[in-house]
């Protein structure tokens, strides 16, 4: 079980690496942090509907993985099985 908590610990930290690049891919919507540093520049050089819906479902999908892990993680340290 121990190897099981120390591999479900590698996995989260690769999903929030990841989840912060989802994140920051995603296109700013203006009047937010990435106006005060440019990001009202590229505004019209957005992704299209598609790719951004696309993003959004994996974004969600990466985020639910990351909770049910971080559940899993807890219940495991509450119960000693780790």
């Amino acid at each position: 079980m121990h190897a099981l908590k120390i591999t479900l610990e590698v996995i989260v930290v690769i999903l929030s690496l990841i989840l912060t690049m989802l994140i920051l891919m995603h296109r700013g919507k203006g009047g937010g942090l990435s106006d005060m540093f440019g990001g009202g520049i590229t505004q019209n050089a957005g992704t299209s509907g598609v790719a951004e819906k696309n993003l959004n479902r994996i974004t969600v999908i990466v985020t639910l993985i990351w909770v049910a892990i971080i559940i899993g993680l807890d219940f495991m340290a509450k119960y000693n099985l780790g």
